[in-house]
């Protein structure tokens, strides 16, 4: 990507005046050239895409000459070009991501803190490591839930033996039961702390996959498929996402993110509730819990650091937040926003902060990705009936451990 160097010209209507206090740009300011470029891995589906060229569209509209230029990558696509772009000099100026992106971003120094440039008290907690905060959260939770059509599903299972229960009426009318992403651990994570497990020992990096609980997680699974015929035989996300929005499926683990699309295709039909307690351990499943983030990266200096920053605070401000409530069904990060009516009445959105309160948060480390990419291929082999859960759970401890000795 070709880089471009932007001077930036402030007019005061004040002696003194600062065009970005916490309270945006004064009144009158022109801005002269500048440009701001922004990636972000919000995509077209459930109208995520256009929220966040709306945003840069409203603050750009307060500063004639001024221009934010909002790029959609995928998520992956995202980290792997940032990197390489950070290491030709040719960055962009903001990010809007993903937590886990943070890890591998910190450790190669690609972003810069942001402790000293937003007061962070008013947000719900960052991702934090080496003793510093390196992101402005935009919004919490990205937490999984179970989503129900409450044509189908008149209650909600609260537990694994009731799912169990109820999936043989539903599937004597054609009706699959339950589905979600059988091809990524993300969706393994959550039924493993519902077993009582970790994919980490005590200091937080090193691989706990080789476990009992790995083992009955990945058996659980298996059983969902294979024995109670619960789950179809195939299905990925844009798999499962059409069976539910179609009305072929009745249940779907999905995430925060989902809720918008899936209000507009079932209407007061679409309900939401916690993923029903683990029977064998009288657990809860515990769904990773983050957000999205603002991440500045390192190169970033200057008066573009401080158009960057003052971007950041009015698309994070009260009511930029409530209309991110109302467009895109997520929680909000500002502590304000979060004691708003808005969420306290509405079903869903009360229901999906009752899911994040038995989340856990995120791993944000480097070895994260050490696991997601041991974890991926075996949880695939366990549903694929090509390995048993203990093959499965020692292999992906060695491709762990392989994985963050790579790191070093």
């Amino acid at each position: 990507m070709k880089k471009f160097f932007w001077v930036f010209f402030l007019v005061f209507a004040l002696v003194g005046a600062n065009v970005f206090a916490n309270g945006g740009a004064e009144e009158g300011t022109e801005s002269g050239g500048m440009s701001i470029t922004l990636w972000t891995q919000e995509g077209e589906a459930e109208g995520a895409y256009a929220f966040v060229q709306s945003i840069a569209d409203a603050y750009a509209s307060k500063y004639p000459g001024l221009t934010i230029e909002v790029l959609n990558k995928d998520t992956e696509a995202l980290r792997e070009d940032f990197q390489t772009a950070s290491l030709a000099g040719a960055a962009p100026d903001l990010l809007w991501t993903v937590n886990d992106h943070a890890g591998p971003f910190v450790v190669a120094e690609l972003i810069q803190p942001v402790d000293d440039l937003v007061d962070l008290s008013k947000y719900v907690p960052s991702v934090s490591m080496k003793g510093k905060t390196w992101a402005v959260p935009i919004s919490s939770g990205n937490h999984f839930m179970l989503i129900y059509n409450k044509k189908l599903v008149a209650n909600p299972p609260k537990s694994t033996d009731d799912l169990i229960k109820m999936s043989s009426a539903l599937k004597s009318k054609g009706i699959i039961p339950l589905v979600f992403n059988q091809t990524e651990p993300f969706w393994l994570v959550p039924w493993l702390g519902g077993f009582g497990g970790k994919v980490f020992a005590d200091d937080g990096i090193t691989p706990s996959l080789n476990t009992k609980a790995m083992v009955d997680t990945l058996q659980f699974l298996y059983d969902l498929k294979y024995k109670y015929e619960i789950l179809p035989a195939e299905s990925d996300y844009d798999g499962s996402d059409t069976l539910f929005k179609e009305g072929k499926a009745a249940m779907i683990i999905n995430g925060d993110w989902s809720l918008s699309g899936y209000k507009e295709a079932l209407g007061d039909k679409l309900g939401v509730a916690r993923i029903p307690m683990v029977s064998a351990t009288g657990k809860w499943p515990a769904p990773y819990t983050s957000g999205k983030y603002f991440m500045i990266p390192a190169e970033v200096s200057g008066q573009k650091l401080e158009a960057v920053v003052d971007f950041i605070k009015f698309a994070t401000n009260y009511e930029n937040q409530i209309a991110m409530v109302k467009t895109l069904t997520r929680l909000p990060a500002l502590k304000e926003a979060l004691n708003d009516p808005i969420i306290k009445s509405d079903a869903i959105l009360s229901a999906s902060a009752d899911q994040m309160t038995v989340g856990t948060p995120m791993p944000s480390v480097v070895e994260m990705r050490a696991n997601w990419d041991a974890m991926k291929p075996e949880m695939n082999a366990v549903l694929a009936d090509q390995k048993t859960p203990a093959e499965a759970a020692k292999a992906m401890q060695e491709a762990a451990l392989a994985g963050v000795e790579a790191l070093k």
